[in-house]
């Protein structure tokens, strides 16, 4: 039986199609969640992708945090389901409280858009299996609210817990705190990101390159191991 990713549409959501053909590049079925409907569809994992959602208004996220389908995300979330948040889905998570820290305004206040070098930092995690602790790839980035933020004690936990699931390299495009680009939870059962791996999974578009493919495998395999 194939595995089924649901990727979740709210309004102003700009790579729910592209989320749904990297998973569908990987392998499993993409299926499309609504923001207004509680019912996850009986899928195996759920993806928030990137984009604008309801426009970034009061803060990126905020509003999409209070969505119908994220009361359902959140219990699910919590009891294991494995849950991808890709930047604006990053930020909907921070506001969700299943992952810790804030997501700010880039310290430069320039929207940016560029090839970014990141360096895996947890390869454990439900969506990271398929790379390797310490290996060097290059995800495309694009965000306005991408600075990373917490509090030094927060900041001192994600370390010591090995939570840092990704860390910038060579360049900070954003401010984040201590360079971060990804965290999980405790579990590794939920990961946000701030740059785009659906964007580098086939080598003709995007990025022209596949190194945000493992995102995807990663979760198959979890799935059909689990």
């Amino acid at each position: 039986m194939t595995a089924r990713i649901g990727v979740v549409t709210f309004p102003g959501s700009l790579d729910d199609r592209d989320t749904q053909r990297a998973i569908k590049l990987a392998g499993a079925d993409p299926v499309a969640l609504w923001h207004k409907d509680k019912d996850l569809k009986q899928v195996d994992a759920v993806v928030l992708p990137g984009g604008f959602s309801y426009g970034d208004y009061l803060r990126a996220g905020a509003i999409s945090r209070f969505s119908p389908v994220m009361e359902t995300v959140i219990e699910q979330a919590k009891s294991g389901m494995p849950v991808l948040g890709i930047c604006n889905g990053f930020q909907v998570l921070t506001e969700a409280h299943l992952l810790p820290g804030a997501m700010l305004g880039n310290n430069h206040l320039h929207f940016i858009c560029r090839d970014q070098k990141l360096r895996v930092e947890n390869a454990e995690t439900s969506w990271t299996a398929d790379y390797e602790s310490g290996q060097e790839i290059h995800i495309p980035l694009k965000n306005m609210d991408g600075r990373y933020v917490a509090d030094e004690r927060t900041l001192d936990m994600l370390e010591a817990e090995g939570r840092v699931a990704f860390r910038y390299v060579d360049v900070n495009p954003n401010g984040s705190l201590r360079d971060i680009a990804g965290i999980t939870n405790e579990a590794g059962n939920v990961v946000g990101l701030m740059p785009h791996p659906e964007h580098a999974v086939e080598p003709l578009v995007g990025s022209g390159r596949t190194d945000g493919l493992p995102f995807f495998t990663s979760i198959l395999k979890k799935l059909v191991t689990a």
